[in-house]
Order: structure tokens, then C-alpha cells, then sequence
């Protein structure tokens, strides 16, 4: 088995909503509250949820664009909370993100060139001839010509530009990629295309990637494993084909369920009832139990803990063994 190339423990991302001339804490909004797991060398991880659940709230904290409230993120064995400002930017040339949306994510007044550039340059690799010879790679491996470099954003269909996207996160030569929706606002037919290229990159580059998503076909493509998160935590993780032929957890059966299927009819396919509760006032005991409908009473009461059968099927549900056998 790879090592991790990225563990994380018990992290928790809490935002303070303050009113008043004092500016005294009205409220706080628990994005992240006490997540853990292992990303490891060469992988994809799926982590997949409703909107709202905290799973961009997530990535933005592993990059430190978010300072964690509680919890380590531990980078190669080393606690990114410790780093120096000159070690935290090399931390940061490792991970790198792709944005949702391609065209708010990249600067309308630069040309290609200079935003390919751009990474180059705030970490002083190379002179101008070798940077330039390094747009035009990038460029190569995302599937653009060279002459996309004098042209600016607004010049590209939405696939081209994210395409543009991809190759500024891979400028550095990361080693970890974090894909936050980076096919959602895309149409259909172009999303496999840029998924496609995703797996063509991350097989020459070899990367790990933490894929964010909440589309369990896409997920299901592009992952080795799969976390479900709900309300700010992990509910349930493991081996993507076991977590879509054997899942445990009610709220990751709901999601399977709610896939549109060929030949389906509409009152076939199954929904997850009510709404997700407010980050602000999670549920008491398990956080679902208030859309579950095998929920008890000792749901409403103790949380569950994330446990395991066989060591890398994880499940946070008191009774998933009973839902199983019936």
C-alpha cells in the first residue's frame, strides 16, 4: 500500500458570524468539524456531499487558504501548522487547486502567457526563454495550441478555459491536485473530456488528487476511494467499488439511489427527505438523524463513531450492520 502522502486529523474549519459596534460572536459556522483521513501517493480520493456540507470549506483548509480552527494536516509526515513563510510557500508550490469556475478564476486582463507565467515567476523558476518554453508545455498537455498564449479568458469556450486552468495548477509540478467541482459548471459531453485529460495528467505527473464533487457518476470515474461527508463531517469512506455496490450508511444509500437511471421511472428513483440542517445548529447525537428513516432513539443522543469491519470500509452509523443484513 502507497504512504500517505497527506493525513489528516480531526480537523475542524469554524467560522465566527460577529454583529454589533463590539462585533461581539453571534453565531458559529462549523464548515469542517472533526474530519480525518489519509490521502495517499498516486491516488484519487472522491469526497462527495450536498452543497453546503463543507467539502470546498475542506479543500481551501488543506492549502491553508482557511486557517484551520482545530486538527493537523500533516504534508509528507510534516504538521503544515509549523511551517515557516518560506516553507509554507513551498508547501503550497506542492498542492494546487482547480477552481469551479473557469472563468472567475482567471484574471481577465492577463493573457494566457502571463497567467501560465505568473506561478513561475512568484517562485523564480527560470529566466524569461525557459518560462516561455514552459507555457508552451502546458499548453501542449491540456490539449490548447500555442497560439492560445497571446489571447485572453474571455476568448475561450468554458472547457478551453478550464483547460487553461489546469495547466496553471500543474505549472509547478505539484504532487498533490485538489479538483474543487472543476467539471460541474461544464456541459456534459466537454466534462468527459476534461476528466479524461485529469487522468491523462495525473498518470504522467503522477499525482494524487483529492477530487471534490457532488456528482457520484463523475466521482465514481475518476476515484480509487470515495468519502461521503455530511454536515461537516465524514460519515462514511473506503474502496469506491465497495462504497457503490456495498454501502452502509443511509445517507450514501439516499445518494446512490437518487442517480437517474435509464429506463427508471421518476417516482422510482428514491430522494433523501427534508433539508440539510444549518451548519450553525448541527443535530445532537448523529447529524442525519432527522432525515433518516431508520433513525432511534440513541441516534438522536450519541454521536457514531467512524468505525470499520474489515480496516478500509468505514462507516459512521450505530446500526449499519442491521440495515445490511435486512
Amino acid at each position: 500500500m502507497n504512504e500517505a502522502i497527506l493525513d489528516v486529523q480531526d480537523l475542524q474549519l469554524h467560522f465566527s458570524q460577529r454583529s454589533g459596534i463590539f462585533g461581539r460572536e453571534r453565531a458559529v459556522v462549523r464548515a469542517v468539524d472533526g474530519i480525518s483521513f489519509q490521502l495517499r501517493a498516486g491516488e484519487t480520493l472522491g469526497l462527495v456531499g450536498e452543497s453546503g456540507c463543507g467539502k470546498s470549506s475542506l479543500g481551501k483548509a488543506l492549502l491553508n487558504l482557511h486557517k484551520p480552527t482545530a486538527g493537523t494536516v500533516m504534508y509528507q509526515g510534516k504538521d503544515i501548522a509549523g511551517l515557516s513563510d518560506r516553507a509554507m510557500r513551498e508547501y503550497r508550490r506542492s498542492l494546487q487547486i482547480i477552481f469551479q469556475d473557469p472563468f472567475e478564476s482567471l484574471n481577465s486582463r492577463h493573457t494566457v502567457a502571463a497567467i501560465l507565467e505568473e506561478p513561475l515567476i512568484i517562485h523564480r523558476i527560470g529566466d524569461r526563454e525557459s518560462r516561455a518554453q514552459r507555457v508552451a508545455e502546458l499548453l501542449d498537455m491540456v490539449g490548447l495550441p500555442s497560439s492560445a498564449s497571446s489571447k485572453y479568458p474571455h476568448e475561450f469556450s468554458g472547457g478551453q478555459r478550464q483547460r487553461i486552468g489546469i495547466a496553471r495548477a500543474i505549472a509547478l509540478k505539484p504532487s498533490v491536485l485538489i479538483c474543487d467541482e472543476a467539471v460541474s459548471a461544464l456541459d456534459v459531453s466537454v466534462q468527459a473530456q476534461i476528466l479524461n485529460l485529469l487522468l491523462e495528467i495525473q498518470q504522467e505527473l503522477h499525482l494524487s488528487m483529492l477530487f471534490i464533487s457532488h456528482d457520484l457518476a463523475v466521482v465514481r470515474h475518476m476515484s480509487d476511494r470515495i468519502a461521503v461527508m455530511y454536515l461537516g463531517q465524514i460519515i462514511e469512506i473506503g474502496d469506491a467499488q465497495t462504497i457503490y455496490h456495498q454501502a452502509r450508511h443511509p445517507y450514501t444509500q439516499g445518494l446512490l439511489a437518487a442517480i437517474p437511471k435509464l429506463g427508471s421511472l421518476a417516482e422510482e428513483v428514491s430522494q433523501i427527505g427534508g433539508d440539510i440542517p444549518s451548519p450553525m445548529a448541527p443535530p445532537s447525537g448523529c447529524r442525519f438523524h432527522t432525515r433518516c428513516a431508520f433513525a432511534q432513539a440513541k441516534c438522536k443522543i450519541e454521536p457514531p463513531p467512524l468505525r470499520a469491519e474489515n480496516g478500509t470500509h468505514f462507516t459512521a452509523c450505530h446500526f449499519w450492520e442491521n440495515l445490511s443484513a435486512a
